[in-house]
Formats: structure tokens, sequence, C-alpha cells
């Protein structure tokens, strides 16, 4: 799975706060994630979201 840094995750199940949706900050071995609802951060690894992602929004091309 291809996750770059800017990408927006939709999840199969809510944060805490309600809102399924998530910023990737950092990808790599763990991904670093933003939820878009309530700003807190997390650290999860790749193994263990890839099963719970639901759509992948790609980070927006500059037209530069």
């Amino acid at each position: 799975m291809g996750l770059q840094a800017g990408d927006i995750l939709t999840m199969k199940k809510a944060h805490p706060c309600g809102d399924k949706r998530f910023l990737v900050l950092h990808a790599g071995e763990e991904l670093r994630l933003r939820c878009l609802g309530c700003g807190r951060e997390l650290e999860i690894p790749m193994t263990k979201i890839q099963r719970n992602i639901r759509a992948v929004q790609p980070m927006k091309k500059s037209s530069t």
C-alpha cells in the first residue's frame, strides 16, 4: 500500500471523537496520523492499520 504524507485516510471504525478521517503525517513502518475531528496525533504500526482503511484520498498535487 503506497501511503504518503498528506494523504487522508477514511477508516472503518471511528475515533472516539466521532470522526473517521485521518491525515497521514509520516508514512513508514509506523504511520503517524492526525485525527481531522479533534486534532489528536497517533502512531500506529502499518500492519495493524492496513486492514482498517476503507478509502485513501491522495494528497493534492500543486499546479505550479
